[in-house]
């Protein structure tokens, strides 16, 4: 139970977040929703940061994953595990595995999980 409570906070506060940036960037007479596509990137370069600390460093438990990672990037955006299951297909060599989904996602995403991966090893 504590588990579905701390994914239930993460992820309220990260549609929180999510809706207040929609508000401020995305506008219909754009051809593009910029606080869609801002919280799409931040979401999975935050999640690259988060799973790359906790791989390095160890600090980070199924806790932190489930309150940072599954609520909050879930709740932020739908795609961030989404680009961070296309990095774990890579990084196991599953390249048939990789193609169909890979085609379904946005690379600008799937380039924020590998600079957040990178990024946690300086922190």
């Amino acid at each position: 139970m504590k588990q579905v409570l701390l994914v239930f906070i993460g992820g309220g506060l990260g549609s929180v977040a999510r809706y207040l940036i929609s508000l401020k960037l995305n506008n219909f007479e754009n051809a593009i929703p910029y606080g869609t596509l801002l919280a799409n990137i931040l979401g999975s370069l935050l999640i690259g940061i988060i799973f790359g600390y906790s791989a390095k460093s160890g600090y980070l438990n199924e806790n932190h994953s489930l309150l940072l990672a599954t609520g909050f990037c879930g709740g932020f955006t739908t795609f961030s595990t989404f680009a961070y299951e296309n990095h774990v297909y890579i990084k196991g060599g599953d390249y048939f595995g990789l193609l169909p989904y890979l085609i379904a996602t946005f690379i600008l995403a799937i380039s924020a999980v590998f600079l957040g991966m990178y990024v946690s090893k300086f922190l």
